[in-house]
């Protein structure tokens, strides 16, 4: 279970649980009289009263152990920003929905340079046609959409594909529904790669550029990185760590939506097994 039984978010809420029970039967023993007959009770009574109390809390206990260990959904406030972070399948969302691309926002999905299943792998072979553009179409129409000033000049790729490079966090507005933007850096081996500061730079100006265009309609975006892009200098970071560094990110950012848009961060359903999103939640109180 990825919630343990001293979980500090899980023992906060049973806390609540029992001062509100607590408080309950303080009222009731107030304004109750017990009728002197029944004020010598027996030990035996006592002690069974006891245990059904004991059973009872421990029984609650177990309840919000469960709960936490199983919770699939969970909103936080961001100053006046909702934030719904579920499991469920971007590409279902209503609204705009982002999708991260590699920084020459390449559209081959070979499993050389876009693997198949990844987001924007699904988006081209799947996707794509409903908007009624081919591939080639969508091509031209990056190349011409993106502000020149998210334009990178410089170094040549040695590698296969696109020659245009973008800053981290451009974005295009595809048929007024998606969001494409430029997450990963490419390597000379067409290898997804990330340094952290990195990372940080691509959320930060893709929050900021979001904020221009988003027009108070809400906006699904996928936990960034939680696929197969590596990051230097670290070995393993986990989908949870992602995602809470999406959180701050979106904090310190200039990015607000207004009711009743919102930001819903999808999680995948393999993943959110992994995910403690209890932890999440002390974390949003905290924001």
């Amino acid at each position: 279970m990825k919630v343990n039984f001293y979980d500090k978010n899980l023992l906060n809420d049973f806390y609540k649980y029992l001062s509100a029970i607590g408080l309950v039967m303080s009222i009731v023993f107030l304004f109750v009289t017990i009728p002197n007959d029944c004020q010598f009770i027996s030990q035996d009574c006592r002690l069974i009263t006891g245990g059904v109390l004991f059973i009872i809390i421990f029984l609650l206990f177990l309840a919000l152990w469960f709960r936490a260990n199983k919770l699939k959904y969970l909103r936080v406030k961001i100053d006046s920003t909702s934030v719904e972070i579920k499991e469920g399948d971007l590409f279902e969302q209503e609204g705009l929905i982002a999708i991260g691309f590699n920084e020459y926002f390449d559209t081959v999905v070979d499993d050389k340079i876009i693997s198949k299943r990844s987001l924007n792998g699904i988006f081209i072979d799947t996707h794509l046609i409903h908007t009624g553009k081919e591939v080639d179409e969508l091509d031209v129409l990056i190349e011409s959409g993106v502000e020149n000033e998210h334009k990178v000049k410089g170094k040549k790729r040695k590698a296969e594909g696109k020659l245009q490079r973008y800053k981290l966090g451009a974005i295009y507005l595809l048929d007024d529904r998606y969001i494409l933007t430029a997450f990963t850096k490419f390597n000379d081996r067409n290898e997804a790669r990330l340094t952290m500061s990195e990372y940080l730079e691509f959320l930060v100006n893709f929050w900021d550029n979001v904020n221009s265009i988003y027009a108070q309609r809400s906006v699904s975006v996928p936990i960034f990185g939680g696929g197969i892009t590596r990051f230097k200098e670290h070995k393993t970071i986990s989908d949870e760590e992602l995602l809470k560094i999406m959180l701050w990110t979106f904090k310190i950012s200039e990015m607000r939506f207004k009711h009743p848009a919102r930001l819903t961060i999808i999680i995948h359903p393999e993943k959110i097994k992994a995910i403690n999103l209890n932890d999440i939640k002390g974390l949003g109180n905290g924001l």
